[in-house]
């Protein structure tokens, strides 16, 4: 019987090979199979299937067969023993590669671990701590309760300070309430309240009985809060003055303001300069002139104001007998709002005052604003036209007028371009006049030929005391032309000469001048190019006794030490000397000579007691 025995680790078994091959046709296949193999008996190894892609598929099998007989004989010990070192030196199957796949996974686990540490370290110090989920909604809107969100720059504030700028500004606004019922002149402008403090302050003027005249300008006030006057200023008698340029109250804030105003009986200025007025502004103020029987001056300067509504303001100036002066300054009237307002002035006999400078009016609105005037029965004292686009033909509609008018007191014409024969037209018609005591040509393109004739003003006339001339290259000759009438007659006590490009030799001839001159007090030479040398001429002069000159003004003349010395010797030689205000700022002085003009001026005030005010 044969049975299976367990073999020593010295011995070998009989091992018989047998080889096994067969060809095998696979269906649906371009290729043939072949299977090749080693039989044993009773014993069956894995079979190991090969594919190339140009050979048949292999299939090797290995049957391993031990013998033994009964009595435990080996049979066939040199041929087993050269079939098992045949099968050891057949190519057994290879093992997986467990060194290489552990030499690459442990370096790369122990990467891992450490990036995924660094990461969390880094996570926890750079990044914010996150929230604390707030299960209910109301808890997160409990603390934001006190908080409010606004858009505006500063106001999204923590409960506390918000609470504390809030209380600032109740004692400011409480504070500006006291001077409301303490003074009668109060000044508020540009403190910023907006409408909210107006509507605060506006409780105090209700039946306030002490101030009289208020200025709210600048202060971020716009039409919603002019309301606050609703009901206060119908019952306010006493304030005389309101001021609220400065405002963006436009044309619905001046139509809220003009409905409240026709019950008041009190206010006789009204300032509204600044405030974005146009036409429509302009027409519910000339709706207010028809009712209001107190406002004396308005003033619109520098709003938006076009034809319509210079149309609408002269139909209200035929109705109007109460008001003074209007001011119009800066807006877009042009010609045609200058021959509508012209009609409304022939009617007008209450109008004394009337401020048209920067509305491009030109000469065709110059002829027919001078016929308006020329024609009515009122006093017009005040006339301002500067910067009008104004040339030689509209000056002369300006002479024929002055030659007619018995009130005109001051006449503005600065920054037109009347030139020289200009010049000569309204000179003739000053000599005829006997009212206008101011007059302004400054920036007119005025040489020496014009100013020659008006100096020749003053020979016959003796009621003109300011001559505003600067700004026109009128050269030394025109400063000697002028010096030679001033000398001995006229009445001159305000002369402007700045920036008329007299240069040293100019300031000589007005040095002379003020030799013999016993009226001028006031100087202005600015801008001249002076230097040191007319500097020294005009310190020759400030030496003689001069009782009437205390104001010199010498900014921007490039002088030097040298001049400054001049003037500060002349100071202190002279002891009588009436000057107490000497300007020299711009001018290229180093501390010597500011140190002796600070000498000059002590040492007057131990002599005389007189102050010196000079301006380096």
């Amino acid at each position: 019987m044969a049975s299976t025995s367990t073999l020593p680790l010295c011995s070998h078994p009989k091992i018989g090979f047998g080889t096994i091959s067969c060809k095998r046709g696979f269906s649906g296949e371009s290729f043939g199979s072949s299977c090749s193999g080693y039989c044993v008996r009773n014993v069956l190894l894995r079979t190991t299937v090969i594919f190339s892609s140009r050979t048949s598929p292999k299939v090797t099998s290995i049957a391993i067969r031990a013998a033994s007989r009964a009595d435990g004989g080996r049979s066939g010990t040199k041929e087993g023993r050269r079939i098992y070192k045949q099968s050891q030196s057949q190519p057994s199957l290879s093992a997986p590669p467990v060194k290489e796949i552990v030499s690459f996974i442990i370096p790369v686990g122990v990467f891992v671990a450490v990036t995924f540490v660094l990461w969390k370290l880094v996570e926890k110090i750079l990044l914010p701590k996150p929230l604390r989920p707030s299960a209910p909604e109301n808890k997160t809107s409990e603390k934001g309760q006190g908080i409010k969100w606004l858009f505006a720059p500063g106001t999204n504030l923590l409960p506390g300070l918000g609470a504390k700028i809030e209380r600032e500004s109740k004692l400011k606004l409480n504070d500006f309430a006291k001077e409301l019922r303490s003074f009668k002149i109060v000044d508020m402008s540009g403190r910023n309240f907006g409408d909210e403090g107006l509507f605060f302050l506006a409780e105090t003027l209700a039946y306030n009985q002490t101030v009289e005249e208020v200025d709210f300008g600048a202060n971020g006030i716009t039409a919603a809060g002019l309301k606050a006057f609703d009901g206060v200023l119908q019952s306010n008698i006493v304030l005389k003055v309101l001021n609220l340029s400065g405002n963006s109250i436009g044309d619905e804030g001046a139509k809220c303001l003009c409905e409240i105003l026709a019950g008041n009986s009190g206010i006789k200025k009204l300032q509204l300069n600044s405030t974005g007025l146009g036409d429509e502004g302009a027409k519910a103020i000339a709706e207010l002139l028809k009712r209001n029987s107190t406002l004396a001056v308005i003033e619109l300067k520098n709003n938006m104001i076009d034809y319509a509504g210079f149309t609408s303001l002269g139909g209200a100036l035929l109705e109007n007998n109460t008001i003074l002066n209007i001011h119009l300054n800066g807006n877009y009237g042009g010609a045609l709002g200058a021959s509508a307002l012209a009609k409304g002035l022939e009617k007008n006999k209450s109008l004394r005052e009337l401020l048209l400078n920067g509305n491009s009016i030109g000469n065709e609105g110059v002829r027919a604003l001078m016929s308006g005037l020329s024609s009515r029965k009122g006093k017009l004292t005040n006339l301002d036209l500067g910067n009008n686009e104004i040339g030689t033909g509209g000056a002369f509609h300006i002479a024929e007028y002055i030659k007619k008018t018995k009130s005109l007191a001051w006449l503005g014409l600065y920054m037109n371009d009347i030139g020289d024969e200009g010049a000569e037209k309204l000179a003739d018609a000053l000599k005829q006049n006997r009212t206008i005591n101011y007059i302004d040509l400054g920036g007119n393109n005025i040489h020496a030929k014009g100013i020659a004739e008006i100096a020749q003003v003053f020979k016959d006339n003796s009621v003109l005391t300011t001559l505003e001339i600067g700004y026109n290259p009128i050269g030394p000759d025109g400063a000697k032309a002028l010096s030679d009438v001033l000398k001995f007659h006229g009445q001159i006590k305000t002369l402007k000469l700045g920036w008329c490009q007299i240069g040293p030799k100019g300031a000589e001839f007005i040095a002379d001048t003020l030799k013999y001159n016993t009226t001028i007090s006031t100087l202005d030479l600015r801008g001249n190019g002076l230097r040191d040398e007319g500097a020294l001429c005009l310190a020759r002069s400030l030496k003689v006794v001069n009782e009437a000159l205390t104001s010199l003004d010498l900014g921007f003349n490039e002088i030097r030490d040298d001049g400054a010395f001049a003037i500060a010797q002349a100071l202190k030689t002279n002891e009588d000397v009436a000057v107490t205000s000497l300007n020299l700022s711009s001018n290229f002085l180093t501390k010597f000579g500011q140190s002796a003009l600070t000498d000059a001026r002590d040492h007057v005030y131990e002599m005389s007691e007189k102050e010196v005010n000079i301006i380096f």
